[in-house]
């Protein structure tokens, strides 16, 4: 889903100014909107932007303030970008403001000469001006103690302290230019409080004896403290019952239960109105002989730490998927879903493939992805990429740490200590880890690849594999091929699709792309308005009117409908459902038909002429789309609300139906929504919504729960025979397929779980399932590092996996098998057709006990069921040849005897084949002394002209005999001159 690609651009981290200082950063912060980053080393901070990379403003503090309140150690930004908050070494906080001006440019271009301005353009996102903006202190707080950890929110600073350990906040200063005359003049801060660490304020705290070093930003409402002793906690700041007055942070959302937050008391503040909730999501048991000591030492003020392998250093919160992840002192990634009341949830350790051993350092830097994806990761020693499954999608580990590190230039592929994530997710900036040495050009920035279902997840988008890159987008045409293109990893299947620059400069980054259902057009939404490609005239068309594209964002999807494009769009704060033509000049004038909707939408899905919109609102609306000769249109039929069954909808990320067949045939399309089963997915998990009426003709519905943590489904409405109305879902490991799956029945109302038919192991990441040629297409990374290049190149290698004999093993083991041959008798025209044939019945031989068959073994099945092919012979003898001599008895016992067999394929003409079941028989010890039966092929080889098989006979022959007496014989036998035969 997500890929590595091309190779990281370097950063000159030096400003172009006199006397510059060439120091070690030491932390890289974005700005909320990660449209900026600063950049902050021990006495500089400068403002970057982040698309064009340039710096936009610096700032050097004096030796006078470093002496006097510490140098810099952290920085933080405010909500609202407005400010900086600097940590430094000694207990002082350095407020630096930031004023934008917007009339005044930080660069202008130098002048060219007009008939060379077209080989100058610009760059993705270049196209506007860099804005000017400027940094000034605006003054210093002194805290009571150091500082561990600084937290800036809207109304306020909470930052914690380690001597004494506590938690306090203070407003931001407050301005007063009543009585200035327009001045403005700094207030006091009102409103100080502080928590102590102890278990009177805090008594949710497994170990009251600690300091908090790391407080995270709310997601939701709630923070996330990482303590000294390695745990991690979930926390809210709550007002208490008998105040008046409101708290600053907004209500809990997509966190289940507030009551599996426990409460605190208030705090030592002047008006005690508000407490800490929290709860432990991180723990680890500590050994008893510490504890022991502890008891002991309990008086002592030098009591000693214990310090655990899986002591957090690191924490990433994934509100959409409800995942945390925790980065560990040993170097482990451990994943934990959200804590629930009565439950409590185990950790995973995320594997990451290292295959030369190489040390991993303790976890540095974590962030989740702004879709919920991924996770980048930065270890001491190396950096990956990890899915919300557990699935490793590119590190540094794969290589094998010889590189020179003096001659390669990129040093973060030996540590990263900060990063973060680019708008939109297609550049990943790291800071590696600092060398005395090299103190210019210390970040990266690595483009990345990713799967167009990341935004917008489309049974069409699932269909093709569709990738899309800062300016292009990647279609795998290989569905198109012949047979052996498919699975061939050499082909050249990808179609690349260069974005047109103009869009692209003013518009970057691109937020969705939708793909049509014959693959043949394309169209994609960036920051404003939208462009469409087809790939019959291989041109785009895009807005004339800049102004007209400019004036509206599409938000939650588009949709192709054969030529007509639907798009969901917001304009003025107004909410609108579009249909274009792809026939037509994008313009508002040409707007085929304009439905006003109520509120945002989250995701539009396209089920044959339905129509369906599911909106912020937790509203699904369903639309019946009417084309005419002349016009085309949307007819509303219905909606529906999921409140009460949808916590968070903006967490849903699937949305499908399926009509039953007498609804579809004889009822009205506005009872579609009543009697529909819906299929959804919210954040990881994948459920169906089966309608059932109440007493009161209200429709209620009952809840199958397929799977968790599922990255993404493939939904086949249309399959091939088994394969119709079936669910496909990649959970990070391996593909989980539910047979069917649309339309078993419920079997009580209560929530309940359904396993899936067959879990498909794969060592690559799928992006789509070629149902027709009964395939996984997907990718996975390459890292090319070689000893004459200073850098690294990343690519995406594609790869294949059989389907097949999976989902014919499920029929066959359940005694189905004239479902199997139903299904089968679909793709025997394939090439690979006897191959996945013979990796079936393969797996079946080798999954029995020699010693233990039982009665109801599957093999007897597997060959009732090979006999209805043709290739059924081939199957049988490319199987025993790869299978071991001990098994053969087996096999033949059900299958017939080898010399049966053998007389079979020389019957029909199968010669080849024949000359397979030769060297059974031989490894059997079942040829007759003169081997009549070789004599017997090899003249039919000779009649056929087959010389290739006549050379490997008499090869065969000679291997038997050494001596040449029986090729003498077999020569004699046919007719062969024996002086003819080259030794």
């Amino acid at each position: 889903m997500y890929f590595p690609t091309s190779a990281a651009r370097q950063l000159c981290t030096i400003p172009a100014l006199p006397d510059a200082k060439a120091e070690a950063l030491l932390c890289i912060e974005p700005n909320p909107r990660k449209s900026l980053f600063c950049a902050l080393t021990r006495s500089e901070l400068t403002v970057w932007r982040v698309r064009p990379s340039a710096p936009l403003a610096h700032l050097e503090r004096s030796e006078t303030s470093l002496n006097k309140h510490g140098e810099n150690v952290a920085a933080t930004w405010s909500p609202d970008g407005s400010r900086i908050v600097i940590q430094t070494t000694r207990p002082y906080l350095v407020l630096v403001t930031i004023e934008y001006v917007p009339e005044n440019f930080a660069y202008h271009a130098p002048e060219i000469v007009q008939g060379t301005q077209r080989k100058f353009l610009s760059g993705p996102g270049e196209a506007q001006a860099l804005q000017s903006l400027s940094l000034a202190f605006e003054g210093v707080i002194r805290t009571d103690g150091n500082v561990a950890s600084v937290l800036a929110c809207k109304h306020y600073m909470l930052f914690s302290t380690a001597s004494p350990p506590a938690v306090q906040r203070i407003p931001w200063p407050a301005y007063d230019d009543s009585d200035s005359g327009g001045r403005p003049v700094k207030g006091t801060f009102v409103g100080y409080n502080t928590w102590a660490l102890n278990d009177e304020e805090l008594p949710w705290l497994v170990d009251p004896d600690v300091t908090v070093t790391e407080i995270q930003r709310p997601v939701g409402g709630v923070e996330t403290w990482i303590t000294s002793d390695g745990r991690v906690y979930f926390v809210r700041l709550q007002e208490n019952k008998n105040s008046d007055s409101a708290s600053d942070e907004e209500d809990v959302v997509g966190f289940g239960e507030t009551s599996s937050l426990q409460e605190g008391h208030p705090g030592s503040s002047r008006d005690h109105q508000h407490y800490w909730q929290g709860t432990c999501v991180h723990h680890y048991e500590v050994p008893r002989w510490v504890q022991k000591s502890r008891q002991v030492e309990r008086g002592s003020s030098d009591r000693s730490a214990y310090v655990d392998p899986r002591r957090a250093t690191k924490v990433a919160v994934n509100a959409r998927f409800s995942l945390i992840a925790v980065g560990t002192l040993s170097g482990n990634v451990e994943f934990t879903a959200f804590p629930v009341p009565g439950s409590t949830p185990q950790p995973e350790v995320v594997e990451v493939p290292n295959l030369f051993n190489r040390p991993h350092g303790e976890v540095l830097a974590m962030e989740w992805s702004s879709d919920g994806y991924v996770l980048a990761v930065g270890w001491q020693h190396g950096w990956a990429i990890l899915s919300i499954g557990g699935r490793c999608l590119a590190s540094n580990f794969g290589t094998d740490g010889s590189l020179d590190k003096g001659r390669l230039q990129d040093v973060f592929m030996h540590g990263v200590r900060d990063l973060f994530w680019g708008p939109e997710n297609f550049e990943l900036v790291a800071l590696p880890n600092s060398r005395p040495n090299k103190t210019d050009g210390q970040i990266f920035i690595l483009p990345f690849a990713k799967s167009a279902t990341t935004s917008q997840l489309s049974p069409d988008n699932t269909r093709y594999a569709f990738l899309q890159l800062e300016d292009r987008v990647l279609v795998y045409r290989g569905a198109d091929q012949p047979d052996m293109s498919v699975i061939n990893p050499e082909s050249d299947v990808w179609q690349h699709i260069k974005l047109p620059q103009p869009y692209l400069a003013s518009n970057w980054p691109i937020r969705y792309s939708a793909l049509s259902n014959d693959g043949r057009l394309v169209a994609v939404a960036g920051r404003r308005g939208l462009i469409h490609y087809s790939a019959t005239s291989g041109r785009w068309k895009a807005f004339t009117n800049f102004n007209q594209e400019q004036s509206f964002v599409v938000k939650g999807g588009l949709l192709w409908f054969h030529h007509v494009l639907i798009v969901a769009v917001e304009k003025a704060k107004s909410y609108q459902i579009r249909l274009y033509s792809r026939d037509l000049e994008l313009s508002d004038q040409n707007v085929l038909y304009c439905e006003a909707i109520m509120s945002p939408v989250v995701i539009l899905s396209l089920v044959d002429n339905s129509l369906l919109v599911y909106t912020a609102d937790n509203m699904l609306s369903h639309y019946l789309i009417i084309p005419t000769s002349d016009a085309i249109q949307l007819h509303y039929c219905g909606s529906i609300t999921f409140n009460g069954v949808i916590a968070a909808p903006s967490a849903v990320r699937v949305l499908s139906w399926m009509i039953p067949s007498a609804q579809k045939q004889f009822g009205d399309p506005a009872d579609d929504l009543a009697v529909a089963t819906v299929l959804l997915m919210v954040g990881g998990q994948l459920v169906l919504l089966r309608p059932r009426k109440a007493g009161n003709q209200e429709v209620k519905y009952d809840m199958q729960i397929f799977a968790d943590r599922i990255e993404f489904c493939w939904i086949h409405l249309r399959g091939i025979g088994a394969l119709e109305n079936s669910l496909w879902g990649y959970d990070g490991r391996s593909m989980r397929v539910w047979l069917n799956a649309l339309t078993m029945e419920s079997p009580s109302s209560a929530p309940h779980r359904i396993k899936e038919s067959v879990s498909i192991l794969l060592d690559f990441y799928p992006l789509s399932v070629l149902m027709d040629k009964g395939i996984i297409i997907g990718a996975e990374s390459d890292l090319i590092a070689r000893h004459n290049l200073p850098f690294v190149i990343f690519r995406q290698a594609t790869s294949s996996h059989l389907f097949l004999h999976h989902i014919l093993r499920i029929h066959l083991e359940s005694g189905q098998v004239r479902e199997a041959v139903q299904l089968a008798a679909q793709y025997q025209n394939l090439v690979f057709f006897a191959h996945a044939l013979e990796i079936l019945l393969h797996i079946i031989v080798e999954s029995e006990e020699p010693e233990a068959y039982s009665s109801n073994a599957p093999l007897p099945a597997v060959i009732e069921f090979l006999d209805h092919f043709d290739v059924a012979l081939d199957v049988v003898v490319g199987c025993a040849r790869k299978t071991e001599v001990t098994r053969w008895r087996r096999l033949f016992n059900i299958v017939g005897s080898p010399q049966k067999l053998f007389e079979m394929c020389l019957a029909t003409g199968r010669l080849k084949t024949a000359g397979s079941y030769l060297l059974i028989l031989h490894n059997l010890e079942q040829l007759d002394e003169n081997n009549e039966d070789v004599i017997r092929l090899l003249r039919n080889a000779l009649d056929a002209q087959d010389w290739q098989l006549c050379r490997e006979l008499l090869r065969f022959l000679r291997s038997v005999d050494e001596s040449g007496v029986t090729l003498r014989h077999a020569l004699v036998e046919t007719g062969l001159p024996v002086e003819e035969v080259r030794p």
